[in-house]
């Protein structure tokens, strides 16, 4: 089963974008990308773009990703566009050391996050 099977189809056409292997914990990415859920795409781009957080950059060209791909695979209307899902998931831990008195060691630990972006259209009687 594919990743656009899995999608509700009950809500209408939606497009999918997922960034992989984002260099920073998903606490730190999920308080970024909290703020632009159910938001319109122009909103949600323009509030990335402004964000002084050091990975709403990388957010944003997941969002775009998504935009182009509703464009260009599905057929959607970008002025109707609104961010339906925007969630973030763990991946790699990168495990390093450091030395520390008396011979032991301090366990240093550098995480990497996923994030999936999901855009729907509005229906005409939707309130988003």
């Amino acid at each position: 089963m594919s990743n656009v099977e899995k999608l509700d189809v009950n809500k209408g056409p939606s497009s999918k974008a997922i960034g992989k292997m984002l260099r920073t914990s998903p606490i730190k990415l999920n308080d970024a990308v909290k703020s632009i859920r159910g938001k319109n795409v122009g909103d949600a781009l323009s509030y990335l773009e402004f964000s002084k957080k050091r990975i709403s950059n990388e957010a944003k060209k997941i969002l775009e990703s998504a935009i182009a791909n509703a464009e260009n695979n599905h057929n959607l209307d970008i002025d109707k566009l609104y961010v339906d899902e925007a969630y973030v998931g763990k991946n790699l831990v990168m495990k390093r050391f450091r030395p520390r008195a008396r011979g032991r060691t301090g366990k240093i630990l550098k995480p990497f996050s996923q994030l999936t972006i999901i855009l729907r259209e509005k229906a005409e009687g939707e309130k988003k």
